[in-house]
């Protein structure tokens, strides 16, 4: 039977196998409601430095753990997580705003990750092998590890930094975000009863906590998840002392419907594609093209089916899709496109608005109807539930535009034709392109950016190898 967490308090840090008060402490905010949480830790310096010699220390031993045991401990990690699931759950939905079903969603992955990671084991890779020598390509653990976990999937991406470090041999540390800390700080009490004294850490903080560990010279990578912006300040602080890094970052999604597109595949996807998690996860539709020979007719079933089942809302209401805007940060941000959308005069197809009945950060999907391809509501990522709608009819065309941003996170086309689809897929310059569908994701499947959309994987083999450095081992077999 796994250790019962209470969703109500919160002790301290994640340290060493045990609750680590700080002196200070903080509170987030029920998006929802504009409520207070309950307190959480506020990390130093010192309680970095502490945390560190720990994971330095348990590295020694949990280095050399054999694979088949370390395995063990996680898919028990994944079981205690599971028994825990129903209240977290609801925690998930406190502090996120998101939809009650869309956190069960999330717990979901996040077990089946764990569980699929259990399996990948970095084997050893013969490269050269005659009478003479063998070459022998390895891959150690690098290290302390740390991992910068954003406020739209804390428990997903929490849990997909986790697994990946510790089942290649590292230890690691969690930092979430100040907006969501309650579940990934949850997540490390449960593994406190699980793990080694040092393997798995979390630490909650302020704005501040983060320079703080990636100018650590005892932390050996940074798994970042975040903006742009803030990965190149990142990048930047973690050439300091050459940390290796994984950067996911911002996305701005193409979707490219083509003519022959089935419409009751594609309308219902998209729609649900784009204002999922009130449209605030990177890898989300947030530029359709539409052929313009259909573009009337696609814009008009958009719009229906998005006033029709498209249900605004708190997270614990039934049928409810788009929750909150996680914080006032970035309900601040989406209120300022609408209001550049109203102020360039851009049609609006379906028009959205803050819903100021509410102490919620509540905003309602919005649809633009083919605005200028260097607009705002183009150009720039909204993160909230806002799409433009454009129309192409050349091929090239629309392929260029869709590679036009600095963004390259991902891409779907959408087409009858899949020979035609898989032609353009391959033409887009993305991590993930998907054809008639978006946003698949598994854990045995690497993703990342081009571009601005970040350096390096997570996920999958690779992603894997990204928690490790390579060693050519040449073995001479006779002696010279």
């Amino acid at each position: 039977m796994a250790p019962q967490v209470d969703i109500t308090v919160f002790p301290g840090n994640i340290v060493n196998n045990e609750f680590a008060a700080t002196t200070t402490t903080r509170h987030a905010i029920n998006p929802s409601t504009g409520e207070a949480l309950p307190e959480v830790p506020v990390s130093t310096k010192d309680d970095v430095d502490v945390a560190v010699a720990h994971a330095r220390t348990a590295f020694k031993t949990w280095s050399k753990v054999p694979f088949a045991e370390r395995a063990r401990l996680l898919l028990a990690f994944a079981n205690a997580i599971e028994e825990n699931r129903e209240q977290l759950e609801r925690l998930l939905v406190l502090e996120q705003g998101k939809p009650l079903g869309l956190a069960k969603m999330e717990f979901d992955m996040g077990i089946q990750w764990l569980r699929t990671f259990a399996t990948m084991e970095v084997k050893d890779e013969v490269l050269d092998d005659n009478e003479d020598r063998i070459i022998t390509q390895t891959f150690p653990p690098l290290g302390v590890c740390c991992g910068i976990v954003p406020w739209n999937w804390p428990v997903l991406l929490g849990l997909g930094k986790i697994g990946p470090a510790l089942i290649t041999g590292n230890t690691i540390i969690i930092k979430p975000s100040p907006f969501t800390p309650y579940c990934d700080l949850k997540l490390g009490e449960i593994g406190m009863k699980i793990f080694p004294e040092g393997v798995l850490q979390v630490l909650s903080g302020g704005d501040d906590l983060g320079p703080m560990l990636t100018e650590h010279p005892g932390i050996d990578k940074i798994s970042f998840t975040g903006s742009s912006d803030t990965g190149k300040l990142v990048m930047q602080s973690c050439s300091k002392t050459l940390k290796r890094v994984t950067l996911e970052l911002g996305g701005n999604d193409p979707a490219i419907i083509c003519e022959d597109a089935d419409f009751s595949v594609t309308v219902p996807k998209v729609a649900t594609m784009a204002f999922l998690n009130s449209g605030q996860i990177c890898m989300l539709v947030k530029r359709v093209y539409v052929h313009e020979s259909i573009y009337d007719k696609f814009r008009d079933a958009i719009v229906e089916f998005t006033k029709t089942v498209v249900k605004t809302g708190d997270g614990f209401e039934d049928g409810v899709l788009v929750g909150p805007l996680q914080n006032s940060m970035q309900y601040e941000k989406v209120k300022d496109m609408y209001a550049d959308i109203k102020h360039q005069g851009y049609k609006m197809a379906l028009e959205g608005h803050a819903m100021t009945n509410s102490k919620g950060f509540f905003i309602t999907p919005s649809i633009i109807d083919n605005p200028p391809e260097d607009s705002r509501i183009v150009v720039e990522e909204p993160f909230g539930p806002v799409i433009p709608l454009l129309k192409w009819s050349d091929e090239d065309d629309v392929i260029e535009r869709a590679n036009s941003l600095k963004m390259g996170l991902g891409a779907s086309v959408w087409s009858k034709d899949l020979d035609r689809a898989d032609r353009m897929a391959r033409e887009l310059s993305a991590g993930s392109v998907w054809i008639n569908s978006h946003f698949d994701v598994a854990p045995n499947v690497p993703f990342g950016g081009h571009k601005w959309s970040g350096i390096g994987s997570e996920w999958g083999m690779t992603g894997l190898k990204g928690y490790c450095n390579s060693r050519s081992i040449w073995k001479w077999k006779k002696v010279m």
